[in-house]
């Protein structure tokens, strides 16, 4: 029982919502307070920096809550299906949709190759 209220009283865990006060890859955000220096963390392969102003969920970790870092931003708004993904960055985007279709908004190049896109029929 001494052991149980312990481990439970020295968790920190828990979980922020705030803006992007400084932005990078170790970014500040507003929480209770200004926390700086946070650690930056997304999915295996994709590489994502905040930016100011950007509403980021931060998770508390460590014994005591003493090492804040930045997992993301809200993913909502963006008309999306279920399973459907799309990644953007400011005008620039690429949807996977559920029917196979990738859709690019933006210059598209490939290995250093500008492509020309065009509306295709089929």
């Amino acid at each position: 029982m001494f052991l149980s209220r312990k481990e439970a009283a020295g968790r920190g865990g828990g979980a922020l919502t705030g803006p992007v006060t400084v932005p990078g890859e170790t970014a500040g955000a507003w929480l209770e307070g200004e926390r700086r220096a946070l650690t930056v963390y997304a999915p295996g392969g994709y590489h994502w920096v905040p930016a100011l102003g950007d509403e980021v969920l931060v998770l508390k970790t460590g014994e005591s809550g003493e090492r804040p870092c930045a997992v993301g931003v809200s993913a909502g708004g963006q008309g999306l299906l279920p399973g459907e993904v799309l990644i953007s960055a400011g005008s620039a985007s690429i949807k996977l949709g559920l029917d196979g279709k990738v859709a690019v908004t933006g210059s598209l190049t490939v290995n250093g190759v500008p492509v020309a896109l065009q509306e295709m029929e089929g």
